[in-house]
């Protein structure tokens, strides 16, 4: 008779968690892999990443779990900033050290004059041509898998904007010289083509030896948590590492309302009040129970839905932060009054 062995890998119960992760991805891993493996450590039924690093770059990922999978695109669409490394006089295939060298060639006196004409060059509103290695699309598939038959297609420069560059020279024994910078941009900047661009304009050539993502959408580097650190946790401590949905839009003016208008904007339904501003874009409370219920905006003293939580995920809200309270953890609370009419 033959023996049926138990499976090794338990499967695991998937259950709702809602709030966001700020990831400090490591080195080696795609975006996704990293999500992935932090959705099986919370056991979370529903995830999403908000822009993707790639596997040469660390740092700042939020993460989305639940109902902030509903306000990821405001962190799409946020500006970042970056530190990077940038190997002088070598050209690689993928703009970075992943690659294979293409060309070689000298590498003037890094000066600090010559570092101040860089600066201005590159700072301020650009257009910039996407890397062949990259997710973005053309016809259907990704630019990178034409870049991997060797075949290269037409792309279109897109608007991005440079609002601060600092540069230093590095020392890098990867290469004849090395430039540090620090790069803070509006969203969909590839800083590998600004490397070789840089390294154009420096007539030597350039690829990226190292990347980091320190901040984005007011998020940084110093408030993540690594992967490691999260395994080595019980299930509890991961959960209070969560911010709640509501941090991606904290930036923006808060409205809370009363039981009754909570009730009926929540069905969708508009209303009017002295909200005392005219905003694109609001973050939206229930006053009792407290609880975030999603963001609208405002026109001619209208509050008009925009993205809402469903009853079901404002109902697990309520209760996962009732059972923190219970046991001690903090738990974010924000929301200002405002009367309605």
């Amino acid at each position: 008779m033959t023996q049926i062995k138990p499976s090794l890998r338990q499967k695991i119960q998937r259950r709702p968690v809602h709030g966001v992760l700020l990831l400090d991805k490591p080195l080696g891993l795609s975006s996704n892999q990293a999500l992935q493996k932090a959705k099986w450590l919370l056991r979370a039924d529903k995830a999403g990443h908000t822009g993707t690093l790639d596997p040469l770059a660390t740092g700042v990922l939020p993460l989305c779990f639940g109902a902030a999978t509903k306000f990821s695109q405001l962190q799409l669409e946020a500006d970042k900033t970056y530190e990077a490394v940038l190997l002088l006089g070598q050209k690689t295939t993928t703009a970075d050290a992943e690659g294979e060298v293409i060309e070689t060639r000298p590498v003037p006196e890094i000066t600090p004059a010559l570092l101040d004409e860089m600066i201005r060059r590159f700072t301020g509103p650009l257009a910039q041509i996407p890397p062949m290695y990259s997710a973005l699309k053309k016809d259907g598939k990704a630019l990178y898998e034409y870049a991997r038959k060797g075949e290269e297609v037409e792309r279109e420069a897109r608007h991005i904007t440079i609002f601060k560059l600092e540069m230093a020279v590095a020392h890098d024994p990867r290469a004849q010289a090395a430039i540090k910078i620090i790069v803070s941009c509006s969203k969909g900047t590839y800083i590998r083509t600004l490397g070789e661009d840089i390294g154009e304009a420096l007539g030597c050539g350039a690829h990226l030896g190292f990347l980091r993502r320190i901040e984005t959408g007011g998020f940084t580097a110093a408030q993540c948590v690594t992967l490691a650190a999260l395994e080595a946790m019980s299930e509890a401590e991961r959960e209070a590492c969560l911010l709640p949905p509501q941090s991606l839009v904290a930036a923006y003016p808060t409205v809370t309302l009363d039981a009754d208008n909570a009730g009926r904007f929540s069905s969708g339904l508009r209303r009017r009040g002295q909200w005392g501003v005219n905003a694109p874009l609001v973050q939206v409370f229930g006053e009792q129970p407290a609880a975030f219920l999603g963001t609208a905006h405002i026109t001619a003293d209208e509050l008009i839905p925009q993205r809402l939580l469903s009853p079901v995920e404002i109902q697990d809200m309520v209760q996962a932060a009732q059972k923190s309270a219970s046991s001690s953890v903090p738990v974010l609370v924000t929301g200002v009054s405002a009367v309605t009419a």
